[in-house]
């Protein structure tokens, strides 16, 4: 260590605050708080025999610390974790928005409440139930809801303008508070027992409607009981299946780890009413520090993205901002929430759980790593390659009709799909339908950026033949770019059958590599085809989705934005007043002027009549009020990070 940091270290702080490490070059490679600074900065150089790798990566990297000063562990939380979001350190816990798992919100404020699957719990009064742990298990919880309590599925908007009942009234799972005069008790009565399901409380609801089914009887209401009946069956048969975990029925989230080197996994375990309700793993790679370190901050910041807080957070291990931590959540939820590291009992036993499925997630992830592994080598073996595949990118066109040409990217990083590595492009040098112009233009523009960022995939897979593989090489030929390999995927065909006889076949998937005239065949059904027809399944998704709505953007666009006085503003309220562009096209002078105003109403009247070439039934135009207030709100292109072409 160099004196300047001996120095720097002598001089250090005692009271509460942050400190961020920083490299020789001056980038933040660490942020971390304390109860006492000076203790804990010095605790890193002072520890005799201590073989943990994040010691020893110090002195490789280590140029400067910095210290910011706080009144206390709760101020020294919320600091850390903004300066972890705002700088990203390589050796902190980074979380990602898209980890949060589904969860059911009913605002009971509603006159008539409905169920709504979301991704984050926001303090607007609501009711929020889960985190469940699986689409199947969300799914199988609605079903349940939907058929038996009978609450409405439609959005708000359609509640309040809807003229007949839709078919979930038809089919007797909805009372149709939309058309009819549904008294607001008695939808309330189901309201009631859809929470008491969802917070698993048995005995309560089993035994209120098991006297509404006696009560219906005794009245000779047998169709109404038999119902209940029915729906008795199947939530007594539900709530057998959740396992009782502890016997105070409070909702809890229990955190452990388990690491390998600097590979760290952290489980969450979901404890809801005393029920297990499912967990999540978080893997997370080069975290040099250590567990007591790093979990506090995985804690803040897991809560900090709009994750629910329940009563009590269980750890698997002290740490020396608990205090800190239980203020900043109890602040968060509004309502006291405990922190605790318990020793025995029922609650030590979900600890021992939860670190089971942690190890036992790591277990599966390597041997998951290890397959992945073999797959690419095979790859490259199979198909020729000078790299091993493990950033690959692939490539298709798309157009309507020769127009509208667009083409997309997406990506795989060690055969996981990469979205962060996704681009949309529309081709700029033509006008005409040319495949194999398109993919020379789409290839250039993609490794030109690469050479510029010095980014580069090991793998370019095109969607097509020989065609589109010799554009893509000329491309790569005209930039100069050498050691990105290129190959093209094309599709199975259905063959020629002269024997009407004989069932139709279908010719195999066929790669096609450079300097070799006949395609690679890989076997049938194997991981190795799998991967690169997965990409190229979804590649032709991306494309066909993006053309799609860039024509759907165009044709209102055309027609709507065209009238002078009609700007962005006032087509949102039209689209979402009547729902599409038919409607529109349907109102009256009188309707639409309660949007625009009586002049501007006669104006877009006019000009939407004076479209008549325009077929009001073509399918594209037809788009539902969510597609319509997606196009008109789009800010960017969907799916490309900025910068992307």
């Amino acid at each position: 260590m160099d004196a300047k940091l001996e120095a720097k270290l002598e001089s250090l702080p005692t009271e509460p605050g942050v400190y961020l490490m920083k490299d020789r070059r001056g980038e933040i490679i660490y942020v971390g708080k304390a109860i006492n600074l000076r203790n804990r900065v010095r605790s890193y150089f002072t520890r005799t025999g201590d073989t943990r790798a994040f010691v020893s990566l110090l002195d490789q990297f280590l140029g400067d610390i910095e210290t910011v000063l706080v009144h206390n562990e709760k101020e020294a939380l919320l600091l850390e974790n903004e300066l972890i979001k705002k700088h990203k350190p390589r050796f902190n816990v980074l979380l990602k928005d898209d980890k949060q798992y589904i969860s059911l919100r009913l605002d009971r404020t509603q006159a008539y409440p409905r169920l709504e699957v979301v991704r984050k719990y926001e303090k607007d009064g609501a009711r929020y139930f889960g985190p469940y742990s699986s689409a199947s298990a969300i799914r199988e919880t609605l079903r349940i809801i939907n058929r038996y309590f009978h609450l409405r599925t439609c959005t708000d908007h359609v509640l309040a303008n809807r003229k007949r009942p839709c078919l979930l009234h038809q089919i007797g799972r909805c009372p149709a508070p939309c058309v009819y005069p549904v008294p607001e008790q008695h939808y309330r009565k189901s309201v009631d027992e859809v929470v008491l399901f969802l917070e698993g409380k048995a005995g309560e609801l089993v035994d209120g409607l098991r006297s509404r089914m006696k009560q219906a009887a005794g009245e000779l209401k047998f169709e109404e009981a038999a119902r209940i009946r029915d729906q008795l069956l199947a939530i007594e048969r539900s709530l057998e299946r959740q396992k009782v975990a502890t016997t105070d029925f409070k909702d809890q989230d229990v955190f452990a780890s388990h690491r390998e080197g600097d590979r760290l996994l952290v489980y969450v375990l979901y404890v809801r009413q005393g029920r297990l309700n499912g967990g999540q793993a978080f893997p997370l790679g080069s975290q040099e520090f250590p567990d007591e370190e790093l979990l506090p901050s995985f804690v803040n910041l897991y809560y900090d993205q709009g994750n629910f807080v329940p009563e009590e957070v269980l750890l698997p291990l002290d740490i020396e901002e608990r205090e800190g931590l239980e203020a900043l959540l109890t602040e968060r939820k509004g309502e006291r929430v405990r922190v605790m590291v318990p020793k025995r009992g029922e609650k030590r036993d979900l600890v021992d759980m939860a670190q089971k499925n942690a190890e036992q997630a790591v277990i599966e992830r390597r041997r998951t790593k290890d397959e992945t592994e073999a797959v690419l080598y095979r790859l490259k073996e199979r198909l020729h390659l000078r790299n091993l595949p493990r950033r690959v990118e692939c490539f298709d066109i798309s157009h309507f009709q020769g127009s509208s040409i667009v083409a997309s990217q997406v990506a795989a990083t060690d055969g996981e799909i990469d979205k962060s590595r996704y681009r949309r492009y529309r081709i700029k040098t033509l006008e005409t339908q040319d495949d194999f112009a398109s993919m020379h233009e789409v290839i250039s523009r993609r490794l030109k950026r690469g050479q510029e960022e010095g980014d580069m995939p090991d793998l370019l897979v095109i969607d097509g033949g020989k065609g589109q593989l010799a554009s893509a090489l000329a491309a790569a030929k005209d930039l100069g770019v050498e050691g990105v390999d290129i190959i093209s995927l094309a599709k199975s065909r259905d063959l020629e059958v002269h024997d009407r006889d004989e069932e139709s076949a279908r010719s195999p998937e066929r790669v096609f590599i450079p300097h070799r005239k006949d395609p690679i065949v890989l076997r049938q059904n194997s991981a190795e085809l799998y991967l690169l027809a997965r990409l190229r399944d979804e590649a032709h998704r991306f494309a066909i989705t993006f053309q799609q709505k860039s024509m759907r953007k165009g044709n209102f666009h055309s027609v709507l934005e065209e009238i002078p006085g009609v700007g962005e503003t006032r087509k949102k309220l039209l689209l979402r007043q009547f729902g599409s562009l038919k409607r529109v096209r349907e109102a009256t002078i009188e309707e639409l002027a309660e949007v625009l105003g009586p002049t501007l109403a006669e104006r877009v009247h006019a000009a939407l009549h004076g479209h008549p070439e325009e077929d009001s039934e073509d399918p594209i135009r037809e788009a539902s009020l969510a597609d319509a207030g997606a196009l008109v709100d789009e800010k960017s292109e969907e799916g490309s990070p900025p910068g992307s072409p």
